[in-house]
């Protein structure tokens, strides 16, 4: 197996998407597959970001398999102390927790059900002043 990276940069955000392949390119060779991939999404795109869909695109062309969260089969949190590794909840992208149809009573929610994290979504504008971000 072989393994190949790709890397976008949107302002200060940056992302990596790493693909797997059984056979070896040459560095060139793989630019070449990549870009020509790219010729195909930069118009639009159904991912979110544009490594996804030139990925789609070499996975669909070329066989290449992307390595991407909802394709791991587990994640495993590794610390120093062995009684705090433990495996990591695998989420499935825009689906929350199965709490069924009805009302739910906040006294009702087992933390230990909710996830180890929570998310912050911030709107950046970098063309204002900083204090108002």
């Amino acid at each position: 197996m072989y393994f190949y990276e790709l890397h976008e940069a949107e302002g200060d955000i940056f992302s990596d998407l790493i693909l797997v392949h059984e056979e070896r390119f040459e560095p060139d060779e793989f630019l070449d597959l990549v870009k020509a991939a790219a010729r195909k999404v930069r118009d639009g795109f159904d991912e979110d970001t544009l490594i996804e869909a030139v990925a789609r695109v070499l996975e669909e062309e070329q066989g290449f398999t992307p390595v991407l969260d909802d394709r791991l089969t587990a994640s495993v949190l590794v610390t120093t102390n062995e009684e705090e590794t433990q495996l990591s909840v695998l989420e499935v992208p825009d689906q929350g927790p199965d709490w069924g149809d009805e009302d739910i009573d906040e006294n009702d929610i087992d933390e230990d059900d909710l996830p180890d994290y929570r998310a912050v979504i911030a709107e950046l504008r970098p063309n204002r002043d900083p204090s108002l971000n």
